[in-house]
Protein backbone atom coordinates (compact mmCIF):
# COMPACT_ATOMS: atom_id res chain seq x y z
CA UNK A 1 0.00 0.00 0.00
CA UNK A 2 1.16 3.63 -0.45
CA UNK A 3 2.77 5.89 1.86
CA UNK A 4 -0.98 7.50 2.69
CA UNK A 5 -2.51 4.55 3.14
CA UNK A 6 -3.91 4.63 -0.16
CA UNK A 7 -4.54 1.87 -2.55
CA UNK A 8 -2.71 3.20 -6.26
CA UNK A 9 -4.64 0.81 -8.93
CA UNK A 10 -4.21 1.76 -12.38
CA UNK A 11 -6.52 -0.26 -14.82
CA UNK A 12 -5.51 -0.35 -18.87
CA UNK A 13 -8.60 -0.37 -21.03
CA UNK A 14 -11.77 1.10 -20.61
CA UNK A 15 -14.26 -1.86 -22.41
CA UNK A 16 -16.57 -4.03 -21.02
CA UNK A 17 -14.19 -5.16 -18.58
CA UNK A 18 -12.27 -2.57 -17.60
CA UNK A 19 -15.09 -0.13 -16.40
CA UNK A 20 -16.72 -2.88 -14.68
CA UNK A 21 -13.83 -3.24 -12.69
CA UNK A 22 -13.83 0.18 -11.89
CA UNK A 23 -17.34 0.70 -11.11
CA UNK A 24 -16.77 -2.25 -8.44
CA UNK A 25 -13.19 -1.00 -7.33
CA UNK A 26 -14.68 2.86 -6.27
CA UNK A 27 -17.04 1.32 -3.92
CA UNK A 28 -13.89 0.82 -1.55
CA UNK A 29 -12.81 4.94 -0.48
CA UNK A 30 -9.35 3.04 -0.01
CA UNK A 31 -8.57 2.46 -3.82
CA UNK A 32 -7.12 5.14 -5.80
CA UNK A 33 -7.92 4.27 -9.37
CA UNK A 34 -6.41 5.62 -12.57
CA UNK A 35 -8.22 4.63 -15.94
CA UNK A 36 -5.62 4.76 -18.51
CA UNK A 37 -7.04 4.69 -22.68
CA UNK A 38 -5.67 6.07 -25.46
CA UNK A 39 -8.97 6.62 -26.67
CA UNK A 40 -11.15 9.43 -24.61
CA UNK A 41 -14.22 7.07 -24.90
CA UNK A 42 -15.92 3.65 -24.45
CA UNK A 43 -16.99 1.74 -27.77
CA UNK A 44 -20.00 -0.39 -27.07
CA UNK A 45 -19.18 -2.60 -30.22
CA UNK A 46 -21.91 -5.05 -29.04
CA UNK A 47 -24.40 -2.29 -30.98
CA UNK A 48 -22.00 -1.64 -33.60
CA UNK A 49 -24.70 -3.72 -36.24
CA UNK A 50 -27.43 -0.62 -35.45
CA UNK A 51 -24.24 1.89 -36.08
CA UNK A 52 -23.85 0.63 -39.86
CA UNK A 53 -27.76 0.17 -40.28
CA UNK A 54 -28.22 3.93 -39.15
CA UNK A 55 -30.28 2.57 -36.27
CA UNK A 56 -28.31 4.35 -34.19
CA UNK A 57 -25.36 7.18 -34.30
CA UNK A 58 -21.85 7.04 -32.94
CA UNK A 59 -22.56 9.44 -29.70
CA UNK A 60 -25.39 6.58 -29.03
CA UNK A 61 -22.55 3.39 -28.81
CA UNK A 62 -19.99 5.73 -27.34
CA UNK A 63 -19.31 6.82 -23.55
CA UNK A 64 -17.10 9.96 -22.82
CA UNK A 65 -14.55 8.86 -20.04
CA UNK A 66 -13.19 11.67 -18.50
CA UNK A 67 -16.95 12.44 -17.16
CA UNK A 68 -17.81 9.05 -16.42
CA UNK A 69 -14.76 8.77 -14.16
CA UNK A 70 -15.53 11.92 -12.52
CA UNK A 71 -19.29 10.62 -11.16
CA UNK A 72 -18.61 8.64 -8.82
CA UNK A 73 -19.46 9.26 -5.13
CA UNK A 74 -16.18 8.96 -4.13
CA UNK A 75 -14.17 10.89 -6.42
CA UNK A 76 -11.50 8.21 -6.54
CA UNK A 77 -11.50 8.02 -10.42
CA UNK A 78 -9.01 9.50 -12.81
CA UNK A 79 -9.25 8.74 -15.85
CA UNK A 80 -5.77 10.05 -18.21
CA UNK A 81 -6.16 9.69 -22.05
CA UNK A 82 -2.50 8.02 -22.98
CA UNK A 83 -1.38 5.62 -24.73
CA UNK A 84 0.48 2.58 -22.53
CA UNK A 85 3.93 2.18 -23.90
CA UNK A 86 5.53 -0.34 -21.72
CA UNK A 87 5.15 -1.75 -18.06
CA UNK A 88 8.22 -2.29 -15.48
CA UNK A 89 6.81 -4.87 -13.48
CA UNK A 90 9.76 -5.32 -10.97
CA UNK A 91 9.50 -1.25 -9.57
CA UNK A 92 5.38 -1.25 -10.26
CA UNK A 93 5.20 1.37 -13.00
CA UNK A 94 3.09 1.82 -15.87
CA UNK A 95 4.76 3.92 -18.66
CA UNK A 96 2.95 6.03 -21.02
CA UNK A 97 3.76 8.12 -23.92
CA UNK A 98 3.94 11.19 -21.20
CA UNK A 99 3.88 9.72 -17.83
CA UNK A 100 5.46 7.27 -15.52
CA UNK A 101 2.88 5.83 -12.69
CA UNK A 102 3.28 3.86 -9.85
CA UNK A 103 0.80 1.47 -8.81
CA UNK A 104 -0.17 -1.21 -5.98
CA UNK A 105 -2.49 -3.31 -8.16
CA UNK A 106 -2.33 -3.40 -11.88
CA UNK A 107 -5.30 -4.60 -14.32
CA UNK A 108 -4.78 -5.10 -18.01
CA UNK A 109 -7.92 -4.71 -20.07
CA UNK A 110 -6.46 -3.80 -23.40
CA UNK A 111 -8.95 -5.49 -25.67
CA UNK A 112 -8.02 -7.40 -28.83
CA UNK A 113 -7.99 -6.05 -32.68
CA UNK A 114 -9.13 -7.75 -35.92
CA UNK A 115 -6.02 -9.66 -37.19
CA UNK A 116 -5.61 -8.75 -40.84
CA UNK A 117 -2.84 -11.71 -41.68
CA UNK A 118 -0.26 -11.02 -43.25
CA UNK A 119 -0.46 -14.12 -45.59
CA UNK A 120 -3.57 -12.99 -47.22
CA UNK A 121 -2.65 -10.30 -50.42
CA UNK A 122 -4.16 -7.11 -50.36
CA UNK A 123 -6.50 -8.05 -46.88
CA UNK A 124 -5.21 -4.76 -44.76
CA UNK A 125 -5.38 -2.51 -48.15
CA UNK A 126 -8.94 -3.83 -49.05
CA UNK A 127 -10.41 -4.69 -46.20
CA UNK A 128 -12.31 -2.99 -43.03
CA UNK A 129 -12.40 -4.02 -39.75
CA UNK A 130 -14.85 -3.17 -37.30
CA UNK A 131 -13.40 -3.86 -33.74
CA UNK A 132 -12.14 0.06 -33.44
CA UNK A 133 -15.03 2.50 -33.64
CA UNK A 134 -12.94 4.82 -36.39
CA UNK A 135 -13.02 1.61 -38.37
CA UNK A 136 -16.28 0.85 -37.89
CA UNK A 137 -17.55 4.76 -38.38
CA UNK A 138 -15.31 4.88 -41.82
CA UNK A 139 -17.00 1.39 -42.84
CA UNK A 140 -20.56 2.73 -42.20
CA UNK A 141 -19.73 6.01 -44.40
CA UNK A 142 -18.68 3.85 -47.38
CA UNK A 143 -21.88 1.44 -47.16
CA UNK A 144 -24.28 4.71 -47.32
CA UNK A 145 -22.50 6.18 -49.97
CA UNK A 146 -22.33 3.08 -52.03
CA UNK A 147 -26.08 2.78 -51.82
CA UNK A 148 -26.30 6.78 -52.87
CA UNK A 149 -24.23 5.59 -55.96
CA UNK A 150 -26.35 2.67 -56.86
CA UNK A 151 -29.25 5.54 -56.38
CA UNK A 152 -28.16 7.58 -58.87
CA UNK A 153 -27.73 4.62 -60.95
CA UNK A 154 -31.04 4.31 -61.50
CA UNK A 155 -32.93 4.29 -65.22
CA UNK A 156 -29.39 3.25 -66.15
CA UNK A 157 -27.20 0.03 -66.12
CA UNK A 158 -27.96 -1.01 -62.89
CA UNK A 159 -24.88 -3.03 -61.37
CA UNK A 160 -26.15 -4.94 -58.02
CA UNK A 161 -23.86 -3.56 -54.59
CA UNK A 162 -21.71 -6.53 -53.80
CA UNK A 163 -20.55 -7.06 -50.06
CA UNK A 164 -18.37 -10.18 -48.74
CA UNK A 165 -18.03 -10.70 -45.30
CA UNK A 166 -14.91 -12.90 -43.99
CA UNK A 167 -15.93 -14.34 -40.74
CA UNK A 168 -18.70 -16.03 -39.68
CA UNK A 169 -18.61 -15.56 -36.27
CA UNK A 170 -21.00 -13.83 -33.90
CA UNK A 171 -19.87 -10.33 -35.61
CA UNK A 172 -20.29 -11.15 -38.93
CA UNK A 173 -23.34 -12.93 -38.52
CA UNK A 174 -24.90 -10.25 -37.50
CA UNK A 175 -23.72 -7.63 -39.57
CA UNK A 176 -24.70 -9.10 -42.69
CA UNK A 177 -27.85 -9.89 -41.57
CA UNK A 178 -28.21 -6.24 -40.52
CA UNK A 179 -27.27 -4.84 -43.74
CA UNK A 180 -29.40 -7.36 -45.38
CA UNK A 181 -32.32 -6.34 -43.57
CA UNK A 182 -31.57 -2.47 -44.11
CA UNK A 183 -30.98 -2.36 -47.91
CA UNK A 184 -34.47 -4.61 -47.77
CA UNK A 185 -36.25 -2.23 -45.67
CA UNK A 186 -34.32 1.17 -47.54
CA UNK A 187 -35.47 -0.19 -50.63
CA UNK A 188 -39.12 -1.10 -49.79
CA UNK A 189 -39.94 2.10 -48.79
CA UNK A 190 -37.95 4.18 -51.60
CA UNK A 191 -39.22 3.32 -55.45
CA UNK A 192 -35.92 3.11 -56.94
CA UNK A 193 -35.18 1.03 -59.96
CA UNK A 194 -31.75 -0.46 -58.82
CA UNK A 195 -32.71 -2.20 -55.88
CA UNK A 196 -30.58 -4.91 -55.43
CA UNK A 197 -27.98 -6.17 -52.34
CA UNK A 198 -25.67 -8.77 -52.55
CA UNK A 199 -24.51 -10.24 -49.67
CA UNK A 200 -22.03 -13.37 -49.51
CA UNK A 201 -20.82 -14.70 -46.27
CA UNK A 202 -17.25 -16.70 -46.32
CA UNK A 203 -16.93 -18.92 -43.60
CA UNK A 204 -13.62 -21.05 -43.42
CA UNK A 205 -15.60 -23.42 -41.27
CA UNK A 206 -18.22 -26.49 -42.01
CA UNK A 207 -21.04 -24.20 -40.65
CA UNK A 208 -21.44 -21.02 -39.48
CA UNK A 209 -21.32 -19.62 -35.74
CA UNK A 210 -18.90 -22.40 -34.81
CA UNK A 211 -19.16 -23.89 -31.20
CA UNK A 212 -22.35 -22.00 -30.77
CA UNK A 213 -25.86 -24.07 -29.57
CA UNK A 214 -27.10 -25.88 -32.56
CA UNK A 215 -30.68 -24.56 -32.60
CA UNK A 216 -29.20 -21.18 -32.38
CA UNK A 217 -26.94 -21.98 -35.32
CA UNK A 218 -30.00 -23.83 -37.33
CA UNK A 219 -32.12 -20.22 -36.50
CA UNK A 220 -29.46 -18.02 -37.76
CA UNK A 221 -28.94 -20.03 -40.98
CA UNK A 222 -32.80 -20.05 -41.96
CA UNK A 223 -32.88 -16.24 -41.35
CA UNK A 224 -29.62 -15.35 -43.71
CA UNK A 225 -31.53 -17.45 -46.24
CA UNK A 226 -34.62 -15.99 -46.44
CA UNK A 227 -32.72 -12.40 -46.20
CA UNK A 228 -30.81 -12.99 -49.22
CA UNK A 229 -27.22 -13.58 -47.73
CA UNK A 230 -25.45 -16.27 -49.74
CA UNK A 231 -23.07 -18.63 -47.32
CA UNK A 232 -20.29 -19.89 -48.79
CA UNK A 233 -18.92 -22.98 -46.34
CA UNK A 234 -15.60 -24.45 -46.06
CA UNK A 235 -13.84 -21.26 -47.85
CA UNK A 236 -11.21 -19.29 -47.02
CA UNK A 237 -10.06 -15.67 -48.36
CA UNK A 238 -6.83 -15.87 -50.40
CA UNK A 239 -6.52 -12.95 -51.56
CA UNK A 240 -8.10 -9.62 -51.92
CA UNK A 241 -7.89 -6.49 -54.36
CA UNK A 242 -10.19 -3.47 -54.57
CA UNK A 243 -12.87 -5.04 -56.50
CA UNK A 244 -12.57 -8.66 -56.07
CA UNK A 245 -11.94 -11.18 -53.42
CA UNK A 246 -10.14 -14.69 -54.19
CA UNK A 247 -11.47 -18.02 -52.46
CA UNK A 248 -9.52 -20.66 -51.49
CA UNK A 249 -11.80 -23.24 -54.53
CA UNK A 250 -10.27 -20.48 -56.43
CA UNK A 251 -13.94 -18.58 -57.46
CA UNK A 252 -13.64 -15.08 -57.44
CA UNK A 253 -16.01 -13.04 -56.00
CA UNK A 254 -16.79 -9.35 -57.63
CA UNK A 255 -17.92 -6.74 -54.37
CA UNK A 256 -17.76 -3.08 -53.97
CA UNK A 257 -15.86 -3.21 -50.67
CA UNK A 258 -15.27 -6.32 -47.88
CA UNK A 259 -15.54 -6.41 -44.10
CA UNK A 260 -13.18 -9.02 -42.31
CA UNK A 261 -14.39 -10.28 -39.10
CA UNK A 262 -11.93 -13.50 -39.29
CA UNK A 263 -9.66 -13.49 -36.48
CA UNK A 264 -8.92 -11.09 -33.72
CA UNK A 265 -5.50 -10.70 -31.84
CA UNK A 266 -4.46 -8.74 -28.64
CA UNK A 267 -3.93 -4.82 -28.75
CA UNK A 268 -0.33 -4.61 -29.65
CA UNK A 269 0.57 -3.71 -26.03
CA UNK A 270 0.57 -7.48 -25.35
CA UNK A 271 2.89 -8.30 -27.78
CA UNK A 272 5.83 -6.12 -25.60
CA UNK A 273 4.90 -7.50 -22.34
CA UNK A 274 7.21 -9.92 -20.68
CA UNK A 275 3.86 -12.19 -19.31
CA UNK A 276 3.08 -15.71 -19.94
CA UNK A 277 1.05 -16.23 -23.19
CA UNK A 278 -0.76 -18.93 -24.89
CA UNK A 279 0.29 -20.05 -28.64
CA UNK A 280 -2.41 -17.53 -29.82
CA UNK A 281 -0.78 -14.28 -28.36
CA UNK A 282 -3.04 -14.03 -25.51
CA UNK A 283 -2.09 -13.30 -21.96
CA UNK A 284 -2.15 -16.46 -19.91
CA UNK A 285 -3.73 -16.18 -16.05
CA UNK A 286 -4.13 -18.31 -13.16
CA UNK A 287 -7.73 -19.18 -12.25
CA UNK A 288 -8.21 -15.70 -9.63
CA UNK A 289 -7.09 -13.80 -12.90
CA UNK A 290 -3.44 -13.21 -11.59
CA UNK A 291 -1.03 -13.46 -14.02
CA UNK A 292 1.71 -16.29 -13.66
CA UNK A 293 4.45 -14.04 -12.90
CA UNK A 294 3.13 -11.22 -10.42
CA UNK A 295 0.20 -11.48 -7.64
CA UNK A 296 -0.77 -7.65 -7.89
CA UNK A 297 -1.22 -7.86 -11.40
CA UNK A 298 -4.24 -9.19 -13.27
CA UNK A 299 -5.52 -9.61 -16.74
CA UNK A 300 -8.89 -9.48 -18.15
CA UNK A 301 -11.17 -8.74 -21.09
CA UNK A 302 -10.37 -9.98 -24.69
CA UNK A 303 -6.63 -9.68 -24.07
CA UNK A 304 -6.83 -12.84 -22.48
CA UNK A 305 -7.98 -16.15 -22.66
CA UNK A 306 -10.69 -17.77 -20.40
CA UNK A 307 -11.25 -21.86 -20.32
CA UNK A 308 -14.20 -23.29 -18.84
CA UNK A 309 -13.98 -26.49 -16.67
CA UNK A 310 -14.01 -28.58 -19.45
CA UNK A 311 -11.00 -27.07 -20.51
CA UNK A 312 -12.89 -25.48 -23.85
CA UNK A 313 -12.44 -21.43 -24.61
CA UNK A 314 -15.09 -19.10 -23.29
CA UNK A 315 -16.03 -16.98 -26.12
CA UNK A 316 -14.55 -13.16 -25.78
CA UNK A 317 -18.05 -11.60 -25.13
CA UNK A 318 -19.45 -8.70 -23.36
CA UNK A 319 -20.98 -10.72 -20.81
CA UNK A 320 -18.02 -12.83 -19.82
CA UNK A 321 -15.56 -9.64 -19.80
CA UNK A 322 -17.83 -8.16 -17.38
CA UNK A 323 -17.76 -11.38 -15.01
CA UNK A 324 -14.10 -11.09 -15.07
CA UNK A 325 -14.25 -7.28 -13.93
CA UNK A 326 -16.18 -8.51 -11.45
CA UNK A 327 -14.23 -10.72 -10.09
CA UNK A 328 -10.84 -8.84 -10.61
CA UNK A 329 -11.80 -6.02 -8.45
CA UNK A 330 -13.06 -8.89 -5.83
CA UNK A 331 -10.06 -10.48 -5.84
CA UNK A 332 -7.69 -7.21 -5.86
CA UNK A 333 -10.10 -6.02 -2.09
CA UNK A 334 -9.54 -9.91 -0.95
CA UNK A 335 -5.81 -9.74 -1.65
CA UNK A 336 -5.78 -6.29 0.12
CA UNK A 337 -6.86 -7.97 3.22
CA UNK A 338 -4.60 -11.46 3.48
CA UNK A 339 -7.34 -13.34 2.18
CA UNK A 340 -7.42 -16.78 -0.01
CA UNK A 341 -8.31 -15.27 -3.60
CA UNK A 342 -11.80 -16.81 -5.56
CA UNK A 343 -11.32 -19.07 -8.34
CA UNK A 344 -13.22 -18.52 -11.74
CA UNK A 345 -16.65 -20.32 -12.38
CA UNK A 346 -17.17 -17.79 -14.91
CA UNK A 347 -19.78 -19.05 -17.91
CA UNK A 348 -22.03 -17.11 -20.21
CA UNK A 349 -25.49 -16.05 -18.95
CA UNK A 350 -26.82 -16.54 -22.12
CA UNK A 351 -26.49 -15.04 -25.65
CA UNK A 352 -28.40 -13.22 -28.34
CA UNK A 353 -27.90 -13.03 -31.75
CA UNK A 354 -29.46 -10.13 -33.46
CA UNK A 355 -30.66 -11.17 -37.17
CA UNK A 356 -31.46 -7.96 -38.68
CA UNK A 357 -34.06 -5.50 -37.96
CA UNK A 358 -36.67 -6.34 -35.05
CA UNK A 359 -35.39 -9.83 -35.13
CA UNK A 360 -33.17 -12.18 -32.99
CA UNK A 361 -32.68 -15.41 -31.59
CA UNK A 362 -31.23 -16.23 -28.64
CA UNK A 363 -30.97 -18.94 -25.41
CA UNK A 364 -30.98 -17.36 -21.95
CA UNK A 365 -30.68 -19.41 -19.12
CA UNK A 366 -31.50 -22.56 -21.17
CA UNK A 367 -34.37 -20.68 -22.76
CA UNK A 368 -34.85 -20.04 -26.40
CA UNK A 369 -36.36 -17.11 -27.27
CA UNK A 370 -36.72 -15.98 -31.06
CA UNK A 371 -38.19 -13.31 -33.46
CA UNK A 372 -39.44 -9.89 -32.27
CA UNK A 373 -39.44 -10.96 -28.07
CA UNK A 374 -35.68 -11.83 -28.46
CA UNK A 375 -35.01 -8.71 -30.26
CA UNK A 376 -36.46 -6.21 -27.49
CA UNK A 377 -34.75 -8.76 -24.84
CA UNK A 378 -31.23 -7.51 -26.22
CA UNK A 379 -32.19 -4.43 -26.58
CA UNK A 380 -33.38 -3.82 -23.15
CA UNK A 381 -30.23 -5.68 -22.18
CA UNK A 382 -28.03 -2.92 -24.10
CA UNK A 383 -30.15 0.06 -23.37
CA UNK A 384 -29.54 -0.85 -19.89
CA UNK A 385 -26.03 -0.81 -19.79
CA UNK A 386 -25.75 2.51 -21.82
CA UNK A 387 -27.98 3.92 -19.19
CA UNK A 388 -26.15 2.43 -16.24
CA UNK A 389 -22.90 4.19 -17.95
CA UNK A 390 -24.83 7.60 -19.19
CA UNK A 391 -25.88 7.62 -15.69
CA UNK A 392 -22.07 8.56 -14.21
CA UNK A 393 -21.25 10.18 -17.07
CA UNK A 394 -24.01 13.13 -16.44
CA UNK A 395 -22.82 13.12 -13.03
CA UNK A 396 -19.69 13.77 -13.95
CA UNK A 397 -20.88 16.49 -16.53
CA UNK A 398 -22.81 18.41 -13.49
CA UNK A 399 -19.52 18.52 -11.20
CA UNK A 400 -17.70 19.60 -13.96
CA UNK A 401 -19.95 22.53 -14.76
CA UNK A 402 -21.53 23.51 -11.39
CA UNK A 403 -17.85 24.39 -10.10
Amino acid sequence: MSKNNKHKIIVIGGGYAGLKAVQQLTQNPQNEIILLDKNPYHYMQTEVYDLIANEEDFAQISLDLFTYCIGFKNNNVTFYKQEVKNIDFTNKKVITTVDRLNYDYLIIGVGARTKFVSNVKGLHEYAYGIKALHRAMYFKQKFEMSLFQKVEESGTTCRPLSIVIAGAGLSGVEIAAQMASFARDFYKHNNFLCRKLNIVLVNAAERILRGMDTKLVGKSIKRLLDLGVVIKNKQKVVAVTEDSVTLSNGEKVFMDFMIFTGGIEPNGLIFDLELKKNERGFLETKLSLQTSEYETVFAIGDCTTLYDKNNDILAPTADIAEQMGVLCAKNIGLHQEGKDLDRHNIKSRGILIALGRRYATGKIFGIYINGYLAYLIKKMIERAYSKQLDRHSRIGCKKIFDK
